[in-house]
């Protein structure tokens, strides 16, 4: 049996492949170890994964946000190895995860664009090029995060269509004050700003919207995806939440640009467990 895991910030997906062929999935709330103690991750395996479990588990793939350092691989290792003693435990970043999901075993561009953007190029085993992440303040193109502040930004200075505007207040009676507070004080600014993703997608026909998400990605493609050598040359491929719902424009950005855009998937959970069935054959 082989067990792998996605865990974001705000959820875990848990893919369970038993030696009959038959998967078996559970979900649970997300885990970051820069952010959360190490017994939240342990209460929700207890409560989440373990009762799914029908049998041994041979190996475990664990990808997630915050584990590039050693230090909190071993602590995740570490409670993981508490339910599962006899397995092997692999714990690697997400944008691996992005990598193997979205790839398989061919080489390729892999790019995230969720509440955050990054990216890799990947030979086909292992990630080979990274173009620097530089986090929602500087960079994090194409994001939610990136468009929500765009938006916010022609919104409080009155740049945007004046009918649209007011749809927006009406939806989010905030003062300019209540903005900068959630923006600078409060936790999680960037999810905050990402969160009126779902107001533009749903406006949409209006041209503002389409030219703001247009542009948003033409940002990503410039700035990131044609940073790497001979990027015109592979394919480029997309996962989370952004990507999938805009996917039309995404891939309207890039036929504009010259590059070959192949899959988008809103999260890589499956195309993991896909990845990871040669490992079930090898347990």
């Amino acid at each position: 049996m082989v067990i792998v895991a996605d865990s974001g910030g705000s959820k875990i997906d848990w893919r369970i492949l038993n030696n009959d062929g038959t998967i078996a999935q559970a979900n649970c709330p997300g885990f970051n170890p820069y952010y959360q103690p190490i017994d939240h991750l342990k209460k929700n395996v207890a409560e989440f994964l373990v009762p799914q479990v029908k049998g041994p588990v041979d190996k475990i793939f664990f990808y997630g946000t915050g584990v590039s350092s050693k230090k909190n691989q071993e602590v995740i290792r570490g409670a993981l190895a508490e339910f599962f003693p006899t397995a092997q435990i692999e714990i690697e970043w997400d944008l691996l995860a992005a990598a193997r999901a979205l790839c398989g075993t061919e080489p390729g561009i892999a790019c995230i664009l969720g509440t955050g953007s990054n990216s890799c190029f990947y030979d086909g085993k292992e990630i080979t090029d990274v173009v620097a992440n530089l986090g929602w303040i500087l960079a994090d193109e194409g994001s939610g995060t990136y468009i929500g502040k765009r938006f916010v930004f022609d919104y409080l200075r009155k740049k945007m269509p004046e009918e649209l505007s007011k749809q927006f207040r009406a939806r989010f009676p905030l003062t300019r004050e209540e903005f900068l507070e959630k923006v600078y004080q409060q936790e999680r600014p960037g999810a905050f700003l990402a969160g009126f993703t779902k107001f533009i997608f749903q406006h949409l026909k209006e041209p503002y919207c389409y030219k703001l998400i247009y542009n948003s990605f033409s940002d990503f493609y410039e700035e990131v995806v044609m940073r790497y050598d001979n990027y015109k040359n592979y394919k480029v491929h997309f996962t989370g939440s952004v990507s999938f719902y805009f996917s039309d424009i995404l891939r309207q950005v890039a036929n504009d640009k010259g590059i070959t855009v192949k899959n988008i998937l809103e999260g890589p959970i499956a195309g993991l467990a896909l990845y990871h069935k040669k490992d079930l054959n090898q347990a």
